[in-house]
């Protein structure tokens, strides 16, 4: 079995990956809470995730990957108000949007995708647990965990406890033990939400949400808690808390978190006015593109999205695809992913640069091998280690010639003109040939000569 290293961190070091069971890996990812559209930083995560998932199925012959839905928070509420409608027809709608854009990322789905509405008695169990074992307490219609209760709190975000006020979610109330204990449970107003429970009429804070659903579909111990770097506190350090002071101290063996993105050099942030939604750029881009520009940098590296990069993304991918599409007629050689390239650099801590840089060599090799054999294993690397990433899985000539919209001429339309200007030329009509190859660049398509003939692709 290759050896996985991965950055643990509630170690602070890239750990050796040993699963509790070799049979059945563990992982659950933070999903997103349904109330808009997704931002191109809340993509980084599943990009990154999906990787690891692909890695992992590749190692080992069963892993369970669940990422949930958060489909009860503040916010959904609030955008339900404003739409003047309940927050269950809020949720789906953005459920749904969220798995078409994150499936145009070439996201395989998770093996669960548990809903939080749907495991209120797991969380009130949870609760009551917690309460019973002198963990938490009800204050005034709430459920709180009280942090003093735990001698190893803070340790996943390297807080002391009395800082913990920073970053706190609920401003401190008077009825807290400790400023930094926080919500399990809350109550809920007549125009809320809320589930009958113990402590009155209420909905669960959000950090409950998460421990309950690991153990529902996962059990009380997981081998992998991954999700973006801004989770390590409060939700991950509280998610952390719950579960160990409930079932045991082993409740993750290795949390993983990515970094941050920022917009053309600036935090992505709604004041600045800079954040981009998933969908917005799909009408500009191809997903694969996106996927590719969110690979680029390594996942615990800061991100700077831009147009810049968006336009490498895709002028590397169209040199990939290109090397695919002259070779279209070549077999690949038989090539184990285990054997590939780009997986010995993600067993690396998920080094994807290193990885690209794998496929652009198999890239290179293609454009100027003349050896069969090598021009095989070539291609053999770049798809299968492509599939690993999520990419390259397009036909070749697709990739060049589909159109992103409404757009310039169609496929038969170009083919045809084509055909006019091969015409031109055999007439030694060379002033219409460049008219025609000089309409179509001012309609964004590129025209390439070539010994096997004229090819075609609509410019990135």
């Amino acid at each position: 079995m290759p050896e996985l290293r991965l950055h643990n961190t509630l170690t602070g070091a890239k750990d050796v990956f040993t699963p509790r069971d070799p049979e059945r890996v563990t992982m659950y990812v933070c999903g997103p809470t349904v109330y808009n559209y997704v931002h191109i930083g809340n993509a980084r995560p599943v990009v990154v995730f999906d990787c690891l998932y692909r890695l992992l199925s590749v190692l080992y012959p069963q892993v369970v990957y669940a990422r949930n839905i958060t489909d009860i928070d503040d916010k959904i509420i609030d955008a339900a108000l404003q739409r003047g409608t309940d927050i269950a027809e809020v949720s789906t709608e953005f459920t749904q949007k969220y798995r078409e854009d994150m499936a145009a990322l070439n996201a395989l789905a998770p093996t669960i995708e548990p809903m939080a509405t749907e495991h209120i008695d797991d969380m009130i169990s949870l609760t009551e647990r917690l309460i019973a074992e002198g963990h938490a307490y009800e204050a005034d219609g709430h459920a709180l965990f009280a942090v003093e209760s735990m001698p190893t709190y803070g340790e996943l975000s390297g807080r002391k406890l009395e800082d913990m006020m920073a970053g706190a979610r609920v401003e401190v109330a008077d009825y807290k033990r400790h400023p930094g204990d926080f919500v399990l449970w809350k109550p809920s107003t007549d125009q809320e939400p809320g589930w009958d429970s113990p402590w009155g009429r209420g909905r669960p804070g959000w950090h409950l949400e998460c421990s309950a659903m690991i153990r529902a579909h996962l059990g009380e111990a997981i081998d992998i808690h991954g999700g973006g770097r801004d989770l390590i506190f409060p939700h991950h350090e509280n998610e952390r808390a719950q579960s160990c002071c409930a079932y045991g101290d082993d409740f993750v063996r290795y949390w993983i978190h990515n970094a941050f993105i920022d917009m053309d050099g600036e935090k992505m942030s709604k004041s600045l006015g800079n954040v981009r939604t998933v969908r917005e750029l799909l009408k500009r881009f191809p997903g694969e593109v996106l996927r590719f520009a969110l690979l680029s940098a390594h996942y615990r590296s800061a991100l700077n999205f831009s147009g810049d990069l968006l336009t490498s993304a895709r002028g590397t991918l169209d040199t990939f695809y290109g090397a695919l599409r002259r070779h279209r007629d070549v077999e690949p050689a038989a090539l184990a992913a285990a054997d590939s390239r780009v997986l010995i650099a993600l067993l690396d801590d998920m080094n994807t640069p290193e990885a690209v840089a794998a496929l652009h060599a198999a890239a290179s090799t293609l454009n100027k091998s003349d050896d069969p054999e090598e021009i095989a294993l070539a291609k053999a690397e770049l798809t299968v280690g492509g599939g690993l990433l999520g990419l390259l899985q397009a036909d070749p000539e697709g990739w060049f010639t589909d159109s992103m919209g409404e757009e310039g001429p169609t496929a038969e339309e170009i083919d045809g003109l084509i055909q006019e200007r091969i015409a031109a030329k055999s007439n030694r009509d060379f002033q219409r040939a460049d008219e025609i190859r000089d309409d179509l660049e001012a309609q964004g398509v590129v025209l390439e000569d070539g010994p096997d003939g004229t090819q075609w692709r609509r410019r990135g």
